[in-house]
């Protein structure tokens, strides 16, 4: 049979009152003993638990929240109910309640307002890079022994030959995909020839070198980052600090004057497939042959077109190189930072790559070469 629990207050002389407890307690006999202590007036200095019989670990923890909260002295279990009572006070930590969900609009500002902290940190770094590139480029030009003209004519190759095949079958697609657009909107007009104007100016001026530009982000930029990245990890680059070697002058500069010496190239050669690819849909598709194609883009397609395209192409480069190394010279900590930083290196490059194009395309319309 259960022995419901009680209590008696029995005060003391030495300041305090003693609260002597009797019966079991126990979840199935404390009854409203939580609400009389609550109840209970004055200071209490012990807890007896002597006359217990039973105790779980319920009953466990309405002892021990009294005690805490008057600060009183617990005494008189026995050894088996004091290893329980231990075990429910070592176990009493704080629980930290889930944080109030912030409203849509909140959460949508702070994303905003982390973009653009990481937006600007990033321009900051890249700044701060191209400086350094710059600081090596001269270092490189005032002492012609540092430069490592092995390194640079193998970037030559993986840069740019190694990226014919792709871009050129690239640029075939685009020039086969404009001219056969192209036809089908001019046909409504009765004025297919001026599909050759189209795909003329749009492959020299812009499409020849943005798309191939793209590629070589895509291409050569995120194999910088990967490269460079995984020499930071196994520590590489810190060992040629250690023997006197610049990681700038030994691994940057090769990487830039490749890419933005065959970039210009690559450009013109993709210029050149897509207009091929042009051609060859026109003599299909609108039966112009190609001597009429290719004297009709001799009239119609300015000098200047070309000559934007070529002094874009270098800027390009030299903007997929830096942001590939700087990217590759971010890498810390673990593997995983690898991938992330090629994938922001390529994302970075193309973005950079689209601007300045619209920055050219302003400039160059308002100098007039249009």
């Amino acid at each position: 049979m259960s022995v419901l629990a009680d209590f008696e207050r029995v005060d003391s002389d030495s300041g305090g009152a003693v609260l002597r407890f009797t019966g079991n307690l126990s979840l199935a006999s404390l009854g409203d003993l939580p609400d009389r202590l609550d109840r209970v007036d004055g200071q209490v200095a012990r807890i007896d638990l002597s006359q217990v019989a039973r105790i779980d670990t319920v009953g466990a923890w309405v002892i021990h929240r009294f005690a805490r909260d008057r600060e009183a002295a617990v005494e008189g279990l026995q050894p088996a109910s004091r290893h329980l009572f231990d075990q429910v006070v070592a176990a009493e930590h704080p629980i930290e309640l889930p944080p109030k969900p912030e409203s849509p609009f909140v959460h949508l500002l702070a994303e905003i307002g982390d973009a653009v902290f990481t937006a600007m940190h990033t321009l900051y770094g890249l700044l701060g890079f191209m400086g350094a590139t710059v600081i090596a480029f001269w270092n490189v030009a005032t002492h012609p022994r540092r430069f490592r003209f092995h390194a640079t004519v193998h970037r030559f190759e993986v840069v740019g030959v190694s990226a014919l095949g792709i871009i050129g079958l690239m640029s075939f697609l685009i020039g086969v995909v404009i001219a056969q657009q192209g036809a089908v909107q001019l046909r409504q007009f009765g004025a297919e020839v001026y599909t050759i104007n189209l795909v003329g100016r749009i492959t020299l001026r812009e499409l020849g070198v943005l798309m191939t530009a793209i590629m070589v982000a895509g291409r050569s930029g995120s194999a910088f980052a990967a490269q460079i990245g995984t020499m930071k990890l196994t520590e590489e680059i810190d060992a040629m600090r250690t023997i006197g070697v610049s990681p700038m002058e030994a691994l940057v500069v090769p990487r830039t004057i490749a890419v933005v010496t065959m970039l210009p190239l690559l450009g013109f050669y993709s210029a050149l497939i897509g207009i091929i690819g042009g051609g060859l849909l026109c003599w299909v598709q609108l039966g112009i042959p190609p001597i009429t194609f290719v004297q009709r883009i001799r009239e119609v397609v300015p000098l200047d077109d070309l000559w934007v395209g070529l002094i874009k192409a270098p800027v390009f480069g030299a903007i997929i190189a830096i942001a590939g190394c700087f990217q590759g010279m971010q890498v810390e900590g673990d593997a995983e930072q690898v991938g992330r930083r090629t994938t922001t290196a390529v994302v970075q490059a193309i973005f950079l790559v689209i601007v300045l194009d619209a920055f050219f395309a302003v400039f160059f319309s308002q100098i007039g070469w249009i």
